[in-house]
């Protein structure tokens, strides 16, 4: 019966000898049955998967808990619990800037293609076809993996559009093919998590080896879509989505877009609350003290997209605003900050009472019991793992919205430390910033990753996601992504563009409550249009405009947390010197850009920055409405 289901398929050569006439290939049915194979198609309370490795013997890289809620799961190497950034390897001889295959081992790629596919031939396999980026824009996929490993193919299936065995369709023609070949990570990559990108012409290839799937289920299919829209002319931006309707019933659409931890989840989250309903703004990070908001009536939140916004040509239309619509059908969540009950009451019953058993990752799953989101596995006694994750399928989300909307709002989301006048940091920002066009796109030019993040290995100091903040996912050039990028602000002009900074600001510790003030106020305003006597030049040019003041329900914000050399703590020496950081750091970053490809408006916009330009020189460059 496989069989047959697979003659309906239009597969390259390699993966059809590998395939064909073998009675061992599992093509999943359902949802239900993608689950069972997450669990070893058994009854155990708990499943081991491991593998037979050259040199090495049997490695055991994962145990699979079966809890009341979903199933857990557990790698035994602690390095493999979070995405490496620099897993991502390129085979082909397609124009890039990233890690080529042949520079860094010094042979080509081909002998290492054909040995794994001579491993998969001797499997049991899963074959499941997937659509990636949606079921209306998205491209025929298809995941080829050991039979054991069937929690990643259950997980993949939540982040994209599964399709069924009695749902394929004739001819159907795979645009992109995960070959999943964990054992290799062993015997060819020193442990190292490693995914290599074959970019054929009309296929490409993903060669996961290793069985975390955030560099290949997650972030490889970004890369397929990067790709393909590097092609055709567009791009999936690395943005979370979400309609804000206010107790007066006006409506705002936010896209908040930034680096890994820069707040994209947290934009769909209703405002964090203590036990007693309180509303933290902000705690002193020198004298302690609590700063508290009451807000007397939040708004509706109408999820879009969480991670991934596709800004398909064909939902563009004739609209002056960018339109997006999710690329996924399920959202890969991090839940480091729920770590005791009632942290976040919305994903906790999402999390402990689902609609259906959940995937979840690097979590304390008892078998038997109910997984508690909270409960963390731990890296060493008393460490907590950072990247605690639940994959949660789009249709289990209350309010989501599942057709494309018009962007408001594009906002920027930055991790930033404490600064104060005795240690200086890039810090200043204060609770939101307005910015020109241009100074908009030099922001997703540089997209600092920033500080303390928590769902990558290199977490220290400041560093770059690189164009877009998808970079990291991009398998072409910086300059072709830059160019997208640009042309898409050119041409959506009716979209605002804001800067909002996350975990402090100056030397209040905030956490994500900057954005969710921004997302009320803004909501409450109906638009992020300002009259230009309510905004102050930044004292740092590349930060735009501050708010002159900020009310919501009745409650003004001090000065201090819209300008933060407005705070004692801070003063302009301590703002001036942290400003000298953060400019330095863009003129390193942006100077990358300036190659002959560049788009004659970009180069003036960096050049502008290069040379210290006013935020009037700015607009001049790109007009700003306000």
């Amino acid at each position: 019966m496989n069989q047959t289901i697979l003659q309906k398929m239009i597969l390259p050569e390699k993966l059809k000898s590998i395939i064909e006439g073998k009675t061992n290939i599992v093509i999943p049915t359902s949802r239900t049955h993608l689950y069972d194979l997450a669990l070893g198609n058994n009854t155990n309370a708990t499943y081991d998967v491991e593998y037979d490795v050259l040199g090495k013997g049997v490695v055991h890289e994962a145990t699979v808990a079966r809890c009341k809620n979903g199933a857990v799961v557990n790698y035994s190497d602690e390095y493999m619990r979070r995405r490496d950034p620099d897993s991502m390897v390129i085979a082909d001889t397609k124009a890039t800037d990233k890690p080529q295959y042949k520079n860094i081992y010094g042979k080509d790629f081909n002998p290492l293609r054909d040995m794994t596919f001579e491993w998969l031939a001797e499997q049991d396999l899963i074959v499941m076809p997937f659509m990636a980026g949606g079921s209306e824009f998205g491209y025929p996929a298809l995941l080829v993996a050991p039979s054991n490993a069937g929690f990643f193919a259950a997980g993949l299936s939540d982040l994209q559009t599964f399709i069924s065995h009695d749902e394929i369709p004739d001819g159907f023609s795979p645009r992109a093919i995960i070959y999943l070949a964990p054992p290799f990570r062993h015997t060819h990559f020193n442990g190292k998590q490693v995914v290599v990108h074959n970019r054929l012409e009309n296929m490409h290839e993903l060669f996961s080896y290793n069985l975390y799937p955030g560099p290949s289920a997650k972030k490889g299919i970004y890369g397929v879509l990067l790709n393909i829209g590097e092609d055709e002319g567009w791009v999936t931006a690395h943005a979370s989505t979400v309609k804000v309707i206010t107790p007066y019933d006006s409506i705002v659409t936010i896209m908040h877009e930034g680096a890994s931890g820069g707040g994209k989840s947290e934009m769909l989250e209703p405002i964090h609350t203590e036990l007693n309903g309180d509303i933290v703004l902000s705690t002193n990070t020198i004298t302690n003290e609590k700063t508290y908001i009451e807000l007397s009536d939040s708004s509706v939140l109408q999820p879009v997209t969480d991670d991934m916004a596709l800004c398909h040509p064909a939902i563009q239309n004739e609209s002056t605003k960018l339109v997006v619509t999710d690329a996924e059908q399920g959202w890969f969540l991090r839940i480091n900050h729920i770590d005791h009950y009632g942290t976040d009451p919305h994903y906790e019953n999402l999390c402990i009472h689902p609609k259906e058993p959940l995937i979840f990752m690097n979590l304390q799953g008892t078998p038997g019991s109910t997984c508690l989101i909270w409960e963390h596995t731990l890296d060493a006694p008393g460490k907590p793992c950072p990247n605690p994750r639940v994959i949660m399928p789009r249709r289990f989300i209350p309010e989501i919205v599942n057709e494309p909307v018009e962007v408001d709002v594009r906002s920027f989301g930055v991790r930033t430390p404490a600064c104060t006048k005795e240690t200086p940091t890039y810090g200043i920002m204060g609770m939101f910033h307005i910015l020109p066009p241009s100074l908009a796109w030099l922001w997703r030019l540089v997209a600092p990753r920033g500080f303390a993040n928590p769902s990558i290995l290199d977490s220290e100091g400041m560093s770059s996601e690189g164009v877009g903040s998808y970079w990291p996912f991009a398998t072409g050039r910086m300059v072709d992504q830059a160019n997208l990028l640009l042309e898409q602000i050119i041409n959506t002009p009716g979209t605002r563009y804001i800067l909002i900074p996350n975990q402090h600001v100056g030397a209040h510790k905030v956490s994500f409550m900057p954005q969710w003030i921004a997302r009320e106020y803004l909501a409450r305003r109906g638009s992020a249009k300002f009259r230009p006597e309510h905004l102050a030049e930044s004292r740092c040019a590349i930060l735009g405009y501050a708010l002159e003041s900020l009310k919501i329900d009745g409650v003004m914000l001090s000065k201090g947390y819209l300008q933060t050399n407005h705070q004692p703590e801070v003063g302009n020496e301590g703002y001036d010197k942290g400003a000298k950081i953060l400019v330095d750091f863009f003129k390193q970053e942006i100077s990358k850009y300036l190659s002959p490809e560049l788009h004659p408006l970009g180069r003036k916009i960096i050049e502008c920055c290069l040379n210290d330009g006013s935020i009037n020189d700015y607009i001049e460059l790109m007009p700003m409405k306000l």
